[in-house]
């Protein structure tokens, strides 16, 4: 599984965790895991869920599978990306980085209702 094989390679470097690391943190041995993250094995789907708490994440979002499949990849991929972040976020930093997303979005309308669009 290429997708798979990507997305816990991706995973592990925003987390800037080794695979050893992440096999630790799931409960296995390292090189078992190595074989899921080089796409040699695919794991079975209790430990594909085992990964993907491990690691702060969804076994969709491990095997590439966009819960909008009409949305704009480059969105989803982003709004991935901000998702598996927050995870390891503080209540705290969450909610400051919540305040930021409302901010952006109010200055957006108040820039288009102001150029009329």
């Amino acid at each position: 599984m290429e997708i798979l094989s990507k997305q816990l390679q991706g995973r592990a470097k925003q987390l800037g965790i080794s695979n050893a690391e992440a096999a630790r943190r799931v409960g296995l041995d390292e090189r078992r895991y190595a074989h899921y993250a080089s796409g040699r094995r695919e794991p079975d789907l209790a430990t594909l869920v085992r990964i993907a708490a491990a690691l702060g994440t969804t076994p969709n979002w491990l095997l590439g599978i966009n819960a909008a499949p009409n949305e704009d990849p480059q969105v989803s991929a982003l709004l991935d990306r901000f998702a598996n972040a927050a995870s390891g976020m503080t209540l705290q930093d969450l909610e400051l980085c919540v305040i930021q997303a409302e901010a952006v979005v109010a200055a957006d309308r108040n820039k288009r209702s102001k150029n009329g669009s």
